[in-house]
């Protein structure tokens, strides 16, 4: 009886020894994602032309490489079919392929957010498509309740539904396609036209002037010269036709 009571507090040290040391022990940080963004988004179905762009622009490789070498995990807000054709016709012909790589981008938050999340987090968001702090390409959300609200200095959108989320991934459909100010915004206007100087000449010169560039005082000036010289010549030829006579 003594072996056996000593036995089982043994047991006993040894259990409670194993539960102190695994509540002391801080959790795991979350194993990077081997998921598949573009399968997530087929199975949802409703978002064909997106699938399309993330194919095209490599976006989508990029993505499940970065869950599947990183434990910061990925968001992103995904427009459904409807939402691109809701775009102005040729909108996306309109653009270059770098320029679509850059939309792409600017759908992807380089970090997991759950919708709880959105409610503290700061204005403007970092997306892949750049430093938002640049003003190129600001994305800001706010919250009201459990929605979600979406504005890109070009377009406000709401998050319609959470498609998917393991804590690594997560995928939210969005009502409009997220359209960055850097590509979509207001042009800037061009400088006016500084206007041209205007040279005065010929026809165009004030009267009393000419070509050669005399003024009215010179004129007036050589008028009184020539005047004194026929006076001069006229008093000349008076006196020699006395003197003869």
């Amino acid at each position: 009886m003594a072996v056996l009571s000593f036995f089982t507090f043994f047991t006993l040290i040894i259990f409670l020894h194993a539960a102190t040391v695994s509540a002391q022990s801080p959790a795991a940080a979350p194993a990077p994602s081997a998921t598949n963004v573009t399968a997530v988004l087929e199975k949802a179905g409703q978002f064909t032309t997106l699938i399309k762009l993330l194919k095209s622009t490599r976006m989508a490789d990029q993505i499940d490489t970065q869950l599947s070498t990183s434990n910061q995990g990925i968001t992103l807000f995904a427009p459904t079919d409807n939402a691109f054709s809701s775009l102005k016709s040729g909108t996306l012909n309109s653009i270059s392929e770098q320029q679509k790589l850059a939309l792409m981008q600017f759908h992807v938050l380089p970090n997991f957010y759950s919708v709880s999340q959105f409610q503290t987090v700061s204005n403007p968001l970092h997306t892949q498509a750049g430093n938002s702090n640049d003003g190129q390409f600001p994305l800001n959300v706010t919250t009201a309740g459990n929605q979600v609200n979406i504005t890109t200095g070009v377009v406000n959108a709401t998050v319609a539904n959470t498609i998917f989320t393991d804590n690594q991934l997560a995928v939210y459909e969005v009502d409009q396609v997220l359209l960055p100010l850097n590509i979509f915004g207001p042009a800037a206007p061009a400088p006016a036209p500084s206007a041209p100087k205007k040279s005065v000449k010929g026809a165009d010169a004030p009267s009393g002037s000419s070509d050669t560039g005399s003024t009215p005082d010179a004129s007036a000036a050589m008028g009184l010269k020539h005047h004194g010289m026929v006076a001069v010549s006229n008093g000349v030829a008076a006196i020699l036709a006395a003197v003869f006579l």
